[in-house]
């Protein structure tokens, strides 16, 4: 296949159509004449695809004012007939049920598998690896909505705050995460109490098997969720897991480790870094005194570098652990992180998804939309990276992400740009100063 090569549906262009095509089919609770629910959606994705800083930029500068360039290849490239402004933009996603936007995400990943793309990605006898964490994208003790959480100081001031359970299909030797639809962490209507993670791992754990209801994967999360209750749930959903477990945590369960006299060590030393693992197991453990007939296996890790630098992990399991099986269930485990270091902090970047910033907060809805399609611009620059030649052409020419996305904004507001193919290859410096030049606008 040619550099210069699209794939159909795991390129920009073709992600793009199918998300118009899920947009096209959320229902308008508001059916204003002005601007279209789907335009105001696809410009809500161009907001974190083009890594704007802010709605006020994407108004003064990409929906054109005086240079209609801007507005030109947002309907280009994007397909919005008609832009609205940051306000209209604001009042038209704050009524959105983020929940709508899940079919967004479940889309892309049928086009992952269709696309053969996840059978590469496989571990652990042929599944796929899903680590979950939680994670804030808002926290002011003045800006609120009817959704937010809320916390009570002792001095009597009050936090609120979202957040979000986040999912993605990561593997041991992949750069690429691909996310899941994340689950809002937020306050019902009518209700008091505060919505929690653990309540949001059960509405993930349920929407996980209701739109994949066909898919082996092994879940891979911290310790909170090595109790009793999630356990039981991940089994009752056919998901096989591996969760981080404490000792303080645990106190019987490692007690009974560490008195069985079935338990298994091995020490394995690696030829590339030298690192030495030292590994224990034991199969068929009690998880503790409140779910004693509950049997989990136990893995226990001490790594030891060549500057005598040591680290001990631990993790309770319902994959069988031996001498074969112990080596890739950590490297499994330990790409439990690809949640946070490739997941939150790339999305928290400030030159990139912006996560945590206030592109507004609404009444409703508003908060957790814009983070989910903050989430859903970067499940498709994933799967470009991992799926299109052009664009990573383009990222290799600009040497560092950053530079890539400023070429992206500078590119997308100073040339008509007539496809995504000529972009890419604007951008991968394939294009000679004249034929940019032809790209320049004459006006409206």
């Amino acid at each position: 296949m040619s550099r210069n090569s699209f794939r159909k549906h795991l390129s920009m262009p073709g992600m793009l159509n199918e998300m118009r095509a899920c947009f096209d089919r959320i229902p308008d609770p508001i059916k204003a004449r002005d601007f279209s629910l789907p335009d105001c959606l696809m410009s809500g994705l161009a907001v974190f695809s083009l890594k704007m800083l802010s709605l006020l930029q994407f108004d003064t500068q990409v929906r054109g004012g005086e240079d209609p360039v801007q507005a030109r290849n947002l309907r280009t490239l994007f397909g919005v007939g008609k832009p609205p402004s940051d306000t209209w933009m604001r009042e038209r996603l704050d009524e959105v049920d983020p929940r709508s936007l899940r079919r967004c995400f479940t889309s892309l990943h049928a086009a992952l598998q269709r696309g053969k793309v996840l059978e590469g990605w496989t571990v652990l006898g042929g599944h796929l690896l899903i680590s979950v964490d939680g994670t804030g994208h808002h926290s002011s003790h003045k800006v609120r909505c009817r959704r937010c959480c809320m916390k009570n100081h002792r001095d009597g001031t009050k936090t609120y705050y979202h957040q979000a359970l986040g999912a993605a299909i990561v593997h041991p030797d992949m750069k690429e995460v691909f996310p899941l639809a994340p689950v809002p962490i937020r306050n019902a209507d009518g209700t008091t109490k505060n919505d929690c993670e653990r309540n949001a791992a059960k509405r993930l754990l349920d929407d996980l098997r209701r739109e994949h209801p066909h898919m082996k994967a092994v879940i891979v999360e911290d310790g909170l969720a090595s109790n009793g209750p999630h356990i039981n749930l991940l089994e009752e959903k056919d998901f096989r897991f591996i969760l981080g477990a404490k000792p303080g945590d645990h106190d019987l369960l490692f007690n009974w480790f560490e008195a069985s006299e079935t338990k298994e060590t091995w020490e394995r030393r690696d030829r590339k870094t030298g690192t030495v693992h030292r590994f224990e197991w034991d199969n068929g453990l009690p998880l503790n005194d409140a779910n004693f007939d509950l049997k989990v296996n136990m893995l226990k890790c001490e790594e030891t570098d060549t500057k005598g630098k040591t680290q001990r992990f631990s993790w309770v399991t319902d994959l069988p652990l031996d001498r074969e099986t112990v080596m890739p269930v950590m490297r499994a485990a330990r790409r439990r992180w690809a949640i946070e270091n490739e997941t939150f902090q790339t999305l928290k970047a400030r030159d990139a998804y912006r996560f945590e910033h206030n592109f507004g907060h609404g009444e409703n809805h508003l908060a957790d939309v814009f983070a989910t399609l903050a989430m859903l611009a970067f499940l498709i620059d994933q799967v470009q990276q991992h799926c299109c030649q052009l664009f990573r052409k383009a990222r290799e020419h600009q040497k560092r992400i950053l530079y890539l996305w400023n070429r992206m904004r500078s590119l997308f507001q100073t040339f008509s740009i007539p496809d995504w193919r000529t972009f890419y290859l604007a951008m991968s410096g394939d294009m000679k100063k004249p034929e940019l030049a032809d790209m320049l606008p004459d006006g409206p």
